[in-house]
């Protein structure tokens, strides 16, 4: 079989040109730190490069979920921790006023100080985070948890609705906590036998009304009652609690999983430097073997074959 020199001519070129561009994929990958450069390089693991960056995306949104309800969670703690020693301090006094030597000086003091308690607590039960919003409104987070109308007379003004929101693939948490459910209600029971519901702060309203008129009957029945209020803040603190524990667990449920991924993702993305820079090498040894043939091969003519 006849070679022409046309052919010999195109068989180099074709050669030159196939190392050339080898060399500068490699060049690209050396200076980008990537195996794959563009999906048509490598279209199945490009498909998984793709599928692992959302994987990780969708850890790193369930992340910044759990540090925003951690942030809630440690506002509410630290607000029913607050409450907590308030209604201990308000039992304290209850029973200095109701240990029979205070006299009507004495009692006004006490019921002085207890009304400075009493507001700083709806304070407390009206806190907000860091955006703004009302910790115990339930989903009215503009609205303020607790209302006193003309009269003095405090109501609750959130709802009760409970939102929960994704932490994981198959795991949610609450963001939110009615008031009433921290800052409870009283039940009271009547000589007939009737019973009647009193709010949070009607309870610690009457407490202090029976201190300022030395009212035994009513300092006993608000000492009980006090008691069922801090009951009602630590049951609080205690679902709290639970909460802060499920997303710590989480936290690092989460930190596994992407570490995981990322593991995986370096595995089929991060190039492997040395290999390729020795590949790199061979391929410019090459390119330097198939130039100096082409040299020869252009010099080469039906003439100088005659000489």
């Amino acid at each position: 079989m006849q070679i022409s020199t046309s052919l010999l001519f195109d068989r180099a070129s074709t050669q030159m040109s196939t190392i050339q561009n080898d060399l500068a994929k490699s060049q690209a990958q050396i200076s980008t730190q990537k195996q794959v450069l563009a999906p048509s390089d490598a279209p199945d693991q490009a498909a998984v490069i793709s599928r692992l960056k959302s994987l990780i995306g969708k850890q790193e949104s369930y992340a910044k979920t759990l540090d925003s309800v951690q942030a809630r969670l440690d506002n509410e703690a630290a607000t029913l921790s607050s409450a907590g020693d308030i209604l201990i301090r308000l039992k304290e006094l209850t029973i200095q006023a109701n240990n029979g030597t205070n006299g009507k000086t004495s009692s006004t003091v006490i019921a002085t100080e207890m009304q400075g308690l009493r507001d700083q607590l709806l304070s407390l039960a009206n806190a907000t985070d860091s955006t703004g919003n009302y910790v115990f409104s339930g989903t009215k987070v503009h609205t303020p948890a607790f209302v006193s109308d003309s009269e003095g007379e405090v109501s609750y003004q959130g709802d009760q609705t409970e939102v929960k929101v994704a932490v994981g693939e198959h795991r949610t948490v609450s963001t939110n906590r009615p008031g009433t459910r921290a800052f409870v209600s009283v039940v009271r029971t009547a000589d007939d036998g009737s019973s009647s519901g009193a709010g949070f702060f009607r309870a610690i309203d009457d407490l202090i009304a029976g201190v300022k008129s030395a009212d035994k009957t009513s300092m006993q029945r608000g000492l009980g009652e006090v008691e069922a209020l801090h009951q009602g803040i630590i049951l609080a603190q205690a679902s709290s609690g639970t909460d802060m524990k499920v997303i710590e667990q989480q936290g690092a449920a989460l930190d596994e999983t992407k570490l995981t991924l990322a593991s995986a993702l370096s595995s089929v993305e991060e190039l492997d430097m040395a290999k390729a820079i020795t590949a790199m090498q061979k391929q410019m040894l090459s390119l330097e073997a198939a130039q100096s043939s082409f040299a020869k091969i252009s010099q080469m003519s039906l003439f100088a074959y005659l000489k």
